[in-house]
């Protein structure tokens, strides 16, 4: 089935604590991503007889299971010990040279659950599944869901008792910048000088020292954030323990895609302050990748000389970040001019465009796309001037979808399925795996929220 070679189980066991998933009631199917199977060299049909090992009751042949530590900051807050509560890596599959964790989401409480149940209810799972194989359509490198199954088990809430489910996710790893920061903060050098050797093997073996590293990581999440940022996506706990080193997305808990665009909109119910709203988020990733050269700081000798250099790698990131955002929004109107770009945004700001219709139209119905925003004249005036550009049809077709997961339809695939039906998330799924063509299957999933529908908060899946 897996073909599994696991090396970070090969590390000291203070990474970790191995352990097997819990057991549940009665594993029965919601999802198997067989064209994600396939891509692992999978056998869709054998991973479909076997729902028991999705659900943590039967461990696959040459699994090493294991729960990671980590550390991170938490909207700012440092919080020393987190890892995996609710998760459990069941080893790394290898497949045409490439390396995937496989995880399963859900499996029970660990020594990291921080008093929680380990579990995972149904919506949350329903949103990571849909919003994550959402984003490896839309092309953004992305942890993915291969595989989604009900437990049998009821997981209590604050609503009240809720179905549970497991998912299982598919990660070029899961070490994050807390990772580090963990065993920086306990003065384990050692352990940090391990991590960094893997690290690089798996993910920058060009790297020659914690600096290339650093390097590495900050080129890696300037283009994902420069991306999703041209795709209107809030993470919306964008936590150190959120950001991979191998520069995937990762955690699909509050996030959510604009409709209305206004570079302050924020959905986390948890970022009472704005911390992560859209703007915001180079700011905080720079942030986290001063974090992450913090924790590299033990392994560079002298430390006055190490932070110096440090502060040299960092204050790169604005430039690498900057091109990224240059060639996201030039290729969404079609044009190298940022100024053209911004003054677009800033009248979809002021007029209420709804971001990803407002691109769309542009693109393939240039005329309509004044009637996606409220003032037409100062639409017009920029309307004329990018038209004298002779914008490029090609680029901005490949940059600006037809189709999102759209908040109110995400939370309807949620209702439905706490509810029993699973046909909305399906079909919810199907158009988003071809996101970038107007069908007439997609015409519903591509209109904004009414009034009634729209969805301003999203939750943390714990």
């Amino acid at each position: 089935m897996f073909a599994f070679d696991n090396s970070y189980a090969r590390l000291p066991e203070r990474f970790y604590t191995k352990m097997a998933p819990k057991p549940v009631a009665a594993p029965e199917w919601i999802a198997l991503n067989e064209e994600l199977a396939r891509e692992l060299g999978l056998d869709p049909a054998a991973l479909r007889g076997a729902p028991e090992i999705f659900a943590g009751n039967r461990l696959p042949e040459g699994a090493d299971p294991l729960a990671q530590l980590y550390a991170g900051h938490q909207f700012g807050g440092w919080s020393p010990q987190l890892g995996d509560g609710r998760a459990i890596l069941l080893g790394e599959h290898v497949h045409d040279g490439r390396r995937y964790d496989v995880q399963l989401k859900g499996s029970g409480p660990t020594p990291y659950s921080r008093m929680g149940d380990g579990r995972a209810a149904l919506g949350p799972v329903i949103r990571e599944y849909v919003v994550s194989e959402a984003m490896a359509a839309l092309g953004l490198p992305t942890t993915r869901a291969l595989a989604a199954v009900r437990t049998g088990e009821d997981v209590l809430r604050q609503e009240g008792p809720q179905p549970g489910a497991v998912l299982t996710r598919i990660a070029a790893s899961h070490i994050r910048v807390g990772t580090f920061q963990v065993f920086a903060s306990r003065d384990d050098t050692d352990a940090l000088r391990l991590l960094l050797e893997h690290a690089i093997v798996r993910h920058a073996p060009d790297a020659e020292g914690p600096m290339d590293l650093l390097r590495h990581v900050m080129r890696v999440q300037a283009d994902l954030i420069a991306r999703w940022m041209g795709l209107g996506f809030i993470h919306g706990v964008m936590n150190t323990d959120n950001m991979t080193i191998s520069g995937e997305t990762i955690d699909y808990g509050p996030c959510a895609f604009m409709e209305t665009y206004h570079p302050d909109t924020v959905f986390s119910s948890i970022d009472q302050f704005g911390r992560y709203a859209w703007k915001n988020q180079p700011d905080i990733a720079l942030w986290n990748l001063a974090q992450l050269a913090t924790s590299l700081l033990p392994l560079m000798g002298e430390r006055q000389t190490a932070i110096a250099e440090a502060t040299e790698v960092l204050d790169g990131f604005r430039d690498l970040y900057e091109a990224s955002w240059g060639r996201v929004m030039s290729a969404k109107i079609g044009v190298d001019d940022m100024s053209l770009a911004m003054e677009l945004l800033d009248i979809m700001s002021e007029g209420e465009g709804d971001f990803t219709n407002t691109f769309r139209a542009l693109t393939v119905a240039p005329d309509a796309a004044r009637d996606q925003v409220m003032n037409r004249d100062r639409f017009d005036d920029w309307f004329a001037r990018w038209q004298a550009r002779d914008p490029d049809g090609d680029a901005m077709a490949r940059a600006n979808p037809a189709i999102i997961p759209r908040n109110h339809r995400v939370e309807e695939a949620i209702a439905a399925g706490y509810a029993g039906d699973l046909a909305a998330f399906h079909a919810l799924n199907a158009v988003l795996a071809d996101p970038w063509r107007e069908t007439e299957e997609n015409v519903a999933y591509r209109r904004p929220a009414t009034a009634e529908e729209r969805v301003m908060r999203t939750f943390c899946g714990t």
